[in-house]
């Protein structure tokens, strides 16, 4: 089996493709291997297809008119993204950007249309990476509007200890590794206000801080702090 089709089976959405059908989209794939920081797509690029990220990790940003970045999401592997072009966007409305050197799978529109006819799971598996990612981006959102930058902060970080938190014997230690700048642009705030409170947070107790290594030493304490339930950490 050739190397690409077992980049595609590392998609689940792809996980209950035969061979044949596998062969069938491979053929039809472009791959990109791209340095850190490197741009995937720009806004109003030609939306021709979706993209597969097999390694690497990858970010989606929008900019303001005064060209301030905002990041909506990360990218892990295995997740598709630039998934409005399945449904007749013509033109990106998004920047997106290799965090790590990347590989990045472009499947062209007319292959997804065709494996959504056939294969409902792969409708179903689509439906439901839009939906929770438009779920944490509307929940980010919310924060933004009611929250101090103290409490958005905290949010992110419990929200980043649920999808990146691995539990050590110095709390839960966040797998991604994130600038003082890159929190910022998340939370819409300022880098040297993340600072700050990232300092507050670490006198406390709260958390420690090293060479872009966050550890949440008391989660409980973290998530009673804005008032939410702490997140599950697998071990």
């Amino acid at each position: 089996m050739s190397e690409k089709i077992w980049q595609l089976k590392g998609c689940d959405l792809f996980e209950q493709l035969s061979t044949d059908e596998l062969q069938q989209l491979e053929a039809r794939c472009r791959v990109r291997n791209l340095p850190r920081g490197t741009p995937i797509y720009l806004p109003a690029d030609h939306a021709d297809g979706v993209l597969l990220l097999v390694s690497g990790r990858a970010k989606i940003c929008s900019f303001s008119a005064e060209g301030k970045q905002a990041i909506l999401a990360f990218i892990e592997p295995g997740e598709l993204f630039g998934e409005l072009a399945i449904f007749g966007e013509s033109r990106r409305d998004e920047y997106a950007e290799a965090v790590d050197p990347s590989l990045v799978l472009l499947i062209p529109a007319e292959e997804m249309n065709r494996l959504i006819e056939g294969h409902p799971q792969v409708a179903l598996g689509i439906t439901k990476l839009m939906g929770l990612r438009r779920q944490r981006i509307e929940r980010r959102l919310k924060y933004l509007l009611f929250r101090s930058n103290r409490e958005r902060l905290v949010h992110l970080l419990l929200e980043l200890a649920e999808q990146y938190g691995r539990q050590t014997p110095e709390g839960v230690l966040l797998t991604i590794k994130l600038s003082h700048q890159d929190l910022a642009n998340v939370i819409g705030s300022t880098r040297e206000t993340v600072t700050v409170v990232l300092g507050e947070l670490q006198a406390e107790g709260n958390i420690r801080l090293a060479r872009r290594k966050i550890h949440l030493t008391d989660l409980q304490r973290l998530a009673d702090s804005v008032q939410t339930e702490p997140p599950q950490i697998l071990a």
